[in-house]
């Protein structure tokens, strides 16, 4: 849309000149000055309306700008809430699995154990008394 100050300062500044041309011509210094004056008038006039309609054109472009950045902050939002939901359910489903597994695992160590304390029984308890010396060692340094 062009201001209406544009329009009206072109017309101003095409009469001004008109009139300073009838002026010079016809020899008439009044009418000369008066037509440059008006024309002076009429271009300050179309400068002002033609930087309205530039800062209207930036004032809609900034608009448009700032929806693209909402519209590209609205998407980054929905990809990360939908991320962190994904980590989540996994985390869960991972979670659940290790504790469903966990009676499964702890019967397998169980054996193991059992195997090697059959296998080796000194080398066992000599391993049991060391850990055993270790605990004792802790907590009797923190008191």
């Amino acid at each position: 849309m062009v201001d209406t100050d544009r329009v009206t300062g072109a017309v101003k500044e095409l009469a001004g000149k008109a009139r300073g041309a009838v002026g010079d011509l016809v020899g008439s210094d009044r009418d000369s000055v008066e037509g440059r004056a008006r024309q002076a008038q009429g271009t300050a006039e179309r400068v002002y309306g033609e930087g309205k309609d530039a800062v209207r054109q930036t004032a809609n472009r900034a608009a448009d700008v700032g929806e693209d950045v909402r519209d590209n902050a609205e998407r980054y939002y929905a990809r990360a809430e939908d991320s962190v939901r994904n980590a989540a359910d996994e985390a869960y489903h991972y979670a659940e699995d290790a504790y469903d597994n966990s009676g499964r695992y702890l019967s397998q160590g169980r054996r193991a154990v059992a195997h090697q304390v059959e296998e080796s029984p000194l080398t066992s308890l000599l391993i049991a008394g060391a850990v055993g010396l270790g605990i004792g060692l802790l907590i009797n340094s923190r008191r």
